[in-house]
C-alpha cells in the first residue's frame, strides 16, 4: 500500500486525492451504477449458467461456490472499469491474493519502524516490492486492453451512428486531458487508482457473497425464508432481473446481517488524526494512525441482542442502516471516507445472491450437517474464509440459456 500512496485509498484527503476522488463518486455515482445495470445482469447470468451446466454433469460434485463467484465479481468490476472482461483475469486475482496476504501478515517493521535491519530480516519490502511491479504490469495491460476496446468501438459507433457508456479508465483519461489539476493526473497515479478499485470492488463483494451462502447453509430456516420470498415474488420467470430486487425485503435483511457479522473491511481503512484530541478518556495525538474495529462492534451485546447468531429478522426492528449514519453498523465506513463504491456493491450482492437462491437448492456435500459446516476465517486486511465454499447445486428454476 505504501509504494503508491497517497493515491490508494488511505491517503490524506488533499491533493491530488480530491480530484481523484471526485472522478471516481462521478463513475460510481447512482445514475451511473443503474447505466451498468445490463452489466450486472449478463454476468450474474454466465454464473447462473456456469453452476446449471456443473448441475447437470453426471455425478454429485460440489461446485466451488467461492471461485465462481470471484470470477464473477471480477468479470463485472473489469466490464465497469475497462469496458471489458480482463484477458489477464487470473494473474490479476493471484496478484490480489498476494498483495492481501503481504498486507495482512505480520511485518517485524512495524513493531521497529526505525530500524533498517527489522526491514530486511522480514523481506516483507521485497515482496511488497515484486508483487507492486506485477500488478502495475497487468494495470498496464488493462489500459492497452481498453484502449484497443475502444479504438474498435469508435470504428463501430463511426459506421452506425451508436455510443457506449463512459468507464472508470474513460473518466480518469479526460480528467487527465482536461488538466488543471494541482498535481498532473500521470499514467502512473491512474494506473494506482485503477489497481486499487480493481482490488477492492472485487475482493470485498465476492467476501460478503460466499459469507451470505456460508451463512445459509448453516441456517436451512433462514435459506428455505429466503428461497420462498423469492419463488413466490418471482412466479416461475426464467431471469432474475435488478426490477425484482425491490420486493425482496428479506433477502436485504440477509445481506445487512452478514455484513454486521462479517464486515469485508473488518478495521476499515487506517485513519489519521489531523488534530490532537481526547476518545473516551484517551489522548490520541495529531498524527496518530487510528483504525475502527467494526468486527468488533458489530458482535458488541451492548449495541446487539444474540450478537454471535444469524438472524435477519433483527433489522426489521431496529431502523439501522449500513450508510454510515449509524455507527454501531458502519461496514462501509462512515463520514467524508465512506466506500464510494457501496450503491455498486450493493446492487452486485443483491443481484448474485437472488439468482443462486431463486434458480437453485443447495446442500452441503455428503455427509455434512449444517452444524459442521467450517466458518474459520483468515482475518487481515478483508476477512476470507480460510477454505473455500463447496456446495451442490440442484437446479430448481431452470435458467433461460441452461443446457
Amino acid at each position: 500500500m505504501e509504494l503508491h500512496r497517497p493515491y490508494h485509498d488511505g491517503g490524506r484527503a488533499g491533493p491530488p486525492v480530491r480530484p481523484l476522488r471526485r472522478a471516481v463518486l462521478e463513475l460510481l455515482s447512482a445514475r451511473r451504477v443503474q447505466s451498468f445495470r445490463r452489466v450486472r445482469e449478463e454476468e450474474v447470468s454466465r454464473l447462473v449458467d456456469a453452476v446449471a451446466a456443473a448441475a447437470a454433469a453426471p455425478g454429485e460434485a460440489a461446485v466451488n461456490v467461492s471461485e465462481r463467484v470471484a470470477v464473477l465479481i471480477t468479470d463485472s468490476v473489469m466490464r465497469v472499469m475497462i469496458g471489458d472482461r480482463f484477458e489477464r483475469r487470473e494473474e490479476f486475482l493471484e496478484g490480489l491474493d498476494e498483495a492481501i496476504k503481504i498486507t495482512s501478515g505480520f511485518n517485524l517493521s512495524d513493531l521497529f519502524p526505525s530500524s533498517r535491519l527489522a526491514r530486511l530480516v522480514g523481506g516483507t519490502a521485497r515482496r511488497a516490492k515484486a508483487n507492486h511491479r506485477k500488478n502495475f504490469e497487468l494495470m498496464d495491460y488493462a489500459i492497452k486492453q481498453h484502449e484497443q476496446r475502444r479504438a474498435a468501438v469508435a470504428a463501430s459507433a463511426a459506421a452506425d451512428g451508436t455510443g457506449e457508456e463512459e468507464d472508470l479508465v474513460d473518466v480518469l483519461l479526460r480528467v487527465q486531458k482536461e488538466g488543471g489539476l494541482e498535481v498532473p493526473l500521470t499514467m502512473g497515479i491512474i494506473k494506482a487508482v485503477i489497481l486499487d478499485l480493481f482490488g477492492a470492488g472485487s475482493e470485498t463483494s465476492a467476501n460478503t457473497i460466499q459469507w451470505a451462502m456460508s451463512e445459509l447453509m448453516r441456517n436451512p430456516r433462514v435459506l428455505h425464508k429466503a428461497q420462498a420470498e423469492l419463488r413466490d415474488n418471482l412466479c416461475g420467470k426464467p431471469t432474475v432481473t435488478e426490477d425484482d430486487l425491490a420486493d425482496l425485503k428479506y433477502l436485504k435483511l440477509i445481506i445487512r446481517e452478514t455484513l454486521r457479522l462479517h464486515p469485508s473491511v473488518p478495521l476499515l481503512l487506517p485513519r489519521e488524526c489531523q488534530e490532537s484530541c481526547k476518545v473516551m478518556g484517551y489522548d490520541i495525538p495529531k498524527g496518530t494512525t487510528v483504525f475502527v474495529n467494526v468486527w468488533a462492534i458489530s458482535r458488541d451485546h451492548k449495541y446487539w441482542d444474540d450478537a454471535e447468531i444469524f438472524k435477519p429478522e433483527r433489522f426489521e426492528s431496529v431502523a439501522v442502516d449500513f450508510k454510515g449514519t449509524d455507527f454501531e453498523f458502519t461496514p462501509f465506513g462512515a463520514g467524508r471516507r465512506i466506500c464510494p463504491g457501496m450503491t455498486f456493491a450493493q446492487a452486485s450482492m443483491d443481484l448474485a445472491l437472488a439468482a443462486l437462491l431463486y434458480h437453485f437448492d443447495w446442500k452441503l456435500p455428503a455427509g455434512l450437517l449444517p452444524e459442521e459446516l467450517n466458518m474459520e476465517e483468515v482475518m487481515g486486511i478483508t476477512v476470507r474464509r480460510k477454505h473455500d465454499l463447496y456446495l451442490r447445486p440442484v437446479v430448481r428454476v431452470p435458467p433461460q440459456d441452461a443446457p
